[in-house]
């Protein structure tokens, strides 16, 4: 955990050279001045209640991603991990439907499960909520049980204006929602300093104290290179050339109509395949397969699997892939990334978020430039595809810098992103919120 540092002349999070010191050592250390073997009280224990709106098996994000793990490294070190989720039910939480009130705007039945959500937290000590699905939900169990809200910042609304398309009003709501929720809690975790930026530079009357750093995480026993390569010969795929794979949600956030672009200028032996699905709306799902049609026209060697693919045929895709694609325009993190550098596949990513923290430009991939102040650009946008075909070319050609920055990338994913680390730190977070709400 760390805390971003600041710039006294603009207040915002210096996203630099900063101090990645842990809490994990004897005496003060970090930003907390908690060490890692500090307890508030002796032989203290301590009661969460993470809210959601995914939890496992049902997830389609990184946010998911993250509360499943989390969950299962914080069990071992808590007294009760109590798991509130949104959607059908499942073994390990309690599950909330979003039909109330019935036909009303999606984002008006959010805020009906998330009462409904506050009214089942049982008595614990914290309340940790993710995303702004739940956000409310966490606020309002705060009030009730009087107890401090931490919540965790894996996106924020004000960066996502194209869910206007999605929600409508609801937009209004969900920003609302979020930045309420922000300014009552007792401590936000943001998943990168990239994040940390954003979050101020968003929600300037936030106070900075409140804001910790704790990065994603990856489980490097669940994802590692694994050679088999039967769903490669399943779906087709020509085992001797070269191969670059996205894995993502169809959405404008994740750029792959950018990459679908790109692809027209990628070389002709290189393949595309694409495990993308869950359009946000009807009009991108028609943007994005259009996109596909025109290339499908020129290129025979792409491919696109709609269904989400087991945990297993993952490993095996991202393992063979010479060249994992990241064209997203917003990614406060980018777990994906993660899970392709631990399977020792090389990444081509836009250089924006948390991305760079994640991925390191001519050591585990390359980071391709994207400015979304001139999106609008047709231009500029024009030349962003160029480049980040020219960058998916440059890898493609040259087989042993490829596989250099795939052995480096592991390496990054076992040294640094570890989810006891996280689960770790983010411990320490709930400590200190403890502390400040007593005090």
């Amino acid at each position: 955990m760390t805390r971003p540092r600041t710039d006294s002349a603009q207040g915002l999070p210096d996203v630099g050279d900063h101090n990645r010191e842990h809490l994990d050592r004897p005496g003060p250390s970090g930003m907390l001045g908690i060490p890692k073997w500090h307890k508030m009280w002796d032989d203290a224990v301590m009661r969460i209640s993470i809210l959601t709106r995914e939890y496992p098996p049902f997830i389609y994000g990184g946010a998911g991603v993250h509360v499943g793990q989390l969950v299962s490294h914080l069990e071992p070190r808590c007294d009760l991990v109590d798991v509130q989720c949104m959607g059908e039910p499942r073994p390990g939480a309690t599950a909330h439907p979003e039909t109330f009130p019935t036909g009303a705007n999606a984002a008006l039945r959010v805020l009906g499960t998330d009462v409904a959500m506050a009214a089942a937290v049982p008595q614990v000590d914290i309340v940790h909520s993710h995303t702004w699905y739940t956000n409310m939900a966490g606020l309002l169990t705060s009030k009730m049980l009087n107890i401090p809200h931490v919540v965790t910042a894996h996106s924020l609304e004000p960066h996502r204006p194209w869910k206007a398309e999605q929600l409508g009003g609801g937009y209004r709501v969900s920003s609302w929602a979020e930045h309420t929720a922000f300014l009552d809690a007792t401590a936000v975790i943001a998943v990168s300093e990239g994040m940390a930026h954003d979050v101020l530079e968003s929600y300037n009357d936030l106070d900075p104290d409140k804001i910790f750093v704790v990065r994603n995480g990856i489980d490097t026993d669940d994802f590692y290179p694994e050679p088999d390569t039967a769903k490669l010969v399943e779906l087709g795929i020509d085992l001797d050339a070269p191969l670059v794979v996205f894995v993502g949600r169809i959405t404008r956030q994740k750029g792959l109509v950018h990459l679908v672009r790109a692809a027209q200028q990628f070389d002709s032996d290189t393949q595309l395949l694409l495990l993308a699905g869950a359009p946000d709306t009807p009009d991108i799902e028609q943007e994005f397969t259009e996109a596909f049609s025109t290339l499908k026209a020129t290129r025979h060697n792409v491919t696109w699997v709609v269904d989400m693919v087991p945990r297993q045929d993952l490993r095996r895709i991202l393992t063979h892939a010479s060249v994992f694609a990241c064209p997203s325009i917003y990614e406060p993190l980018g777990i994906v990334n993660l899970e392709a550098m631990a399977c020792q596949t090389a990444v081509v990513a836009t250089n924006v978020g948390g991305i760079p923290e994640v991925v390191v430009d001519q050591e585990t991939g390359i980071l391709v430039p994207y400015d979304p102040a001139q999106a609008d650009d047709p231009q500029y946008v024009s030349r962003f595809e160029t480049q980040f075909a020219e960058a998916v070319n440059s890898l493609t050609r040259d087989r042993e810098r490829a596989t250099a920055f795939g052995k480096a990338g592991r390496n990054r994913c076992i040294e640094e992103f570890s989810w006891d680390s996280v689960a770790d730190q983010t411990i320490n977070v709930y400590r200190h919120a403890i502390q400040t709400f007593a005090s």
